[in-house]
């Protein structure tokens, strides 16, 4: 549970494409005083762009309040969203404010937002409409002027259409919807974040230089998937500039409860596909298929599995393959030809 008004930790680094036109994207909706939902994988700083969204908006002054829907439920939700008079329950020994009058003036952001009750998002899509809302124990509104900020990673539509999200909410909320980049798909950026984050350990543990990585790691680093995205990169490198004898990173672990296999240098598993894959390899004593058909099986073997293990990144599952990118697309195409 958190209510802050300062301004995130971690930076927002990039040089990509995709996350360059992300941030073009965010600076534009920033100036416009409307609700905006972020859309966004686990520890792609969801949090670090509403606040960003907050500080180049007309409200930078006022204060930037958060809250994690997920973590509060029922009549706490309700105390922390919209404050209690006193005597309101058992413990409610003075008027407390709730997160929304003091966002007043500024930007309250609610992450999480697809863990709301039903109940929680009726009250929040009043204020969202009316700006007005009754503290618990209340009896008399109270009219506050906040810019709304919601972020998840579910698919809010999807829900509203199991009748698990309110759809008037939802209207309300999206009047812009950014969908923040995964890592894997931000070409360049481990690099730059990777050194970034290196200098930052580096300093905080007392070294001189800035730490190097040897290709090794660094191939490791440009290998790896990145489920957990900028917020698992952060402590990768962390956990190896802290690990390092020199200020070489040779040993990258993504693992740190102590899976071997994981650390850089250390056999990865093999780009082929499994034995059981549908339509797989054929068996290489088995002459029932024409060569060709039996090349072709391959190589559409072979591409299903670079591209399940890079989720799709096609130019991750082209370094799988050896290939380049533009020959991956053309063996993309010659397997896939388009009616």
């Amino acid at each position: 549970m958190k209510t802050t008004s300062s301004r995130p930790s971690m930076e927002a680094l990039g040089q990509s494409d995709a996350f360059l036109r992300f941030q073009e994207r965010l600076s534009r909706v920033a100036r416009v005083d409307r609700p905006v939902l972020i859309i966004g994988e686990r520890g792609t700083g969801k949090e670090l762009a509403a606040a960003r969204l907050h500080y180049l908006s007309a409200r930078w002054q006022g204060p930037f309040i958060t809250l994690n829907c997920a973590a509060l439920a029922g009549s706490l939700l309700d105390s922390e969203l919209f404050g209690h008079e006193a005597g309101a329950f058992t413990g409610a020994v003075a008027r407390r404010k709730g997160r929304f009058e003091n966002a007043d003036g500024g930007t309250l952001f609610l992450d999480e937002i697809a863990n709301l009750s039903m109940e929680a998002q009726e009250k929040i899509l009043r204020v969202a409409e009316y700006g007005t809302f009754d503290r618990v124990g209340g009896g008399a509104a109270v009219e506050v002027n906040v810019r709304l900020i919601g972020a998840t990673n579910a698919d809010l539509p999807a829900r509203a259409r199991e009748g698990k999200f309110k759809e008037d909410l939802l209207d309300r909320l999206s009047f812009e919807v950014l969908t923040i980049p995964p890592l894997r798909e931000r070409e360049g950026d481990v690099e730059l974040l990777a050194g970034h984050f290196a200098t930052r350990m580096a300093v905080s543990l007392g070294m001189t230089e800035r730490p190097a990585f040897s290709d090794e790691a660094m191939a490791a680093l440009l290998r790896h998937a990145w489920p957990g995205n900028v917020r698992e990169l952060k402590n990768v490198i962390e956990r190896a500039v802290y690990r390092a004898e020199g200020n070489v990173v040779v040993d990258v672990d993504f693992d740190p409860f102590g899976s071997p296999r994981h650390a850089a240098g250390a056999p990865g598993p093999h780009p082929g596909p499994p034995d059981n894959a549908p339509g797989g390899m054929p068996n290489p004593a088995d002459l029932g298929l024409p060569l060709p058909e039996a090349l072709r099986r391959v190589e559409e073997s072979y591409m299903r599995t670079a591209l399940e293990r890079s989720r799709h990144n096609q130019k991750r599952a082209a370094e799988l393959l050896g290939l380049t990118y533009h020959q991956f697309r053309g063996l993309f195409r010659r397997l896939n030809p388009r009616p």
